[in-house]
């Protein structure tokens, strides 16, 4: 059975879904105005063990994740600047141009950390749901819950007697931790924006407007002032704007997902703020629950400490990339701690899971097996092949991610099937493959498979042979630094050297 710690509850729950077998999926997705860092991106390896593991549990799992191409000031609250905006002049170019390049970077970092994405509709963007957007916000000024200031129409925190539970903070205690507002139009510091006006300097109901047609023409009146003029915006009821940065999600998760859903995912920085207002707004809207489980990744340190740009710890894959590593050894790396623990990551940590990973396809490039054997059936109800059943590691393995996804023992049982003396290539071929779907460490794609060692590379390593029959220790050291500088690693062995890329 299937356990995950719920946010909302903080307790460890069985899961339940409200479909017997389809799952509804949320996660929260990236904000396109800059490259994805490390940090982000072991909540989305994360995520994506997730739903490997609901589909080895026998689930279909429909997964949203949102692309947040507008709306996200540079506070993350309701200050400051819109990020893309803000993106868009850093680069000379346009805030579209902006979301797209960073669009794709992010599908091809994730792609090379074997994360699965959502495929459109589902890859959703915020830009392309405001009327959506535009009906949520609608439906709470029907039932009382918004208000209007200079800048933006407001959700009234107030009016939500549940504020504030998932964090565990009710109303007056955050409120009493909140530095001072900015905008002391705010009834409440905690009340967030629904909507921003581009022309904040003009209130439509206190101009005299009375129409939607008034309000275009103090629209188009605001829009000469250049000063002012966004790249991102559309009309609204209550004048040109564009959607405070919370609300796409709630609108995206109810056209696709509907409300309540199974899950809803994201970083553990999301709780206090995004999520508790994802909740406020859905449920004060709809008047039911939002999702019944949440579930928030951990932060990544950096050499024990916070990435900052500051600091020149903000790494990204291609940084790691530069460096000669694998972005499949970051995912290995986030594999050796639990999701809901802060993990520390550092150079040394991550050569030690790049060597670890090429163990792992050493051994498993070793097995040479008829290709039926990876092919197999697949047990709808374990979510394992058929033929796994009574091993111990497999049963342990499985045991391990039903537990609130516990990779790190997931992977020792990846190991001792590698290591395990009693079955037979055929059954061990049959366990990585299974494994490997919820591991995602590609392992499948290297089993059996032969690596063509260069000519200049072999030549190399037989000069090494030679100057060690001739016991020279130093030249034999030497020419052992080369070949590892040149990606190879040599193993001595009683028969003799080998060699396995690095």
């Amino acid at each position: 059975m299937l356990k995950l710690w719920n946010t909302a509850t903080r307790s460890l729950q069985e899961f339940h879904p409200l479909n017997e077998k389809l799952v509804g999926l949320y996660t929260c997705g990236p904000t396109v105005y800059w490259t994805a860092h490390i940090g982000n991106l072991r909540t989305y390896v994360f995520e994506d063990v997730l739903l490997r593991t609901l589909e080895m549990e026998g689930y279909a799992v429909k997964r949203v994740m949102n692309i947040t191409d507008v709306g996200h000031l540079t506070s993350d609250e309701d200050e400051g600047d819109d990020k893309m905006e803000v993106a868009a002049k850093r680069e000379g170019k346009s805030a579209t141009d902006i979301a797209e390049y960073y669009t794709q970077r992010f599908v091809e970092d994730t792609a090379t950390l074997n994360i699965r994405l959502p495929e459109a509709p589902l890859f959703c963007k915020a830009t392309e749901h405001i009327p959506e957007q535009l009906e949520l916000i609608q439906e709470l000024e029907k039932k009382g819950f918004t208000y209007q200031t200079s800048d933006g129409i407001y959700f009234d925190t107030a009016k939500f007697p549940n504020y504030g539970a998932l964090s565990g903070q009710k109303l007056e205690e955050k409120e009493a931790g909140a530095r001072v507002a900015v905008n002391d139009e705010k009834r409440n510091a905690s009340d967030f924006a629904l909507w921003k006006f581009s022309y904040p300097s003009v209130i439509p109901a206190k101009a005299g407007i009375q129409d939607e047609k008034d309000s275009e023409t103090m629209d188009s009146r605001l829009r000469g002032n250049d000063n002012k003029k966004r790249q991102q915006e559309w009309p609204s009821p209550w004048g040109i704007g564009f959607p405070g940065w919370h609300i796409e999600c709630s609108a995206m998760a109810k056209k696709y997902l509907g409300q309540p859903f199974d899950i809803h995912c994201g970083g553990v920085d999301h709780i206090p703020v995004h999520h508790e207002n994802e909740i406020a707004q859905s449920e004060a809207a709809y008047g039911v629950k939002l999702a019944n489980y949440w579930m928030h990744g951990e932060f990544l340190l950096v050499d024990g400490g916070k990435m900052s740009k500051s600091l020149g710890n903000v790494y990204s894959i291609a940084d790691l990339k530069a460096k000669g590593f694998d972005p499949l050894a970051l995912r290995l790396l986030f594999l050796g701690s639990h999701y809901r623990q802060k993990q520390n990551f550092t150079f040394e940590a991550l050569q030690g899971a790049q060597n670890s990973l090429n163990k792992l396809r050493h051994h498993v490039r070793s097995l040479v097996v008829p290709p039926m054997a990876i092919g197999g059936t697949q047990d709808a109800e374990k979510g394992l092949d058929s033929r796994l059943r009574g091993n111990d590691n497999v049963t342990d393995f499985k045991t391990a991610l039903e537990d609130d996804l516990n990779t790190p023992v997931a992977l020792a049982c990846l190991w001792k099937i590698l290591d395990d003396a009693s079955i037979s290539d055929d059954q061990r071929v049959v366990a990585i493959v299974s494994m490997d779907r919820v591991l995602g460490l590609n392992l499948t794609q290297e089993i059996g498979r032969v690596i063509a060692i260069p000519e200049d590379i072999l030549a190399l390593a037989k000069q090494r042979e030679d100057v060690r029959a001739a016991r020279d220790w130093a030249e034999s050291d030497r020419l052992r630094d080369e070949l590892l500088r040149l990606g190879w690693i040599v193993k001595d062995t009683k028969l003799g050297s080998e060699l396995e890329q690095k």
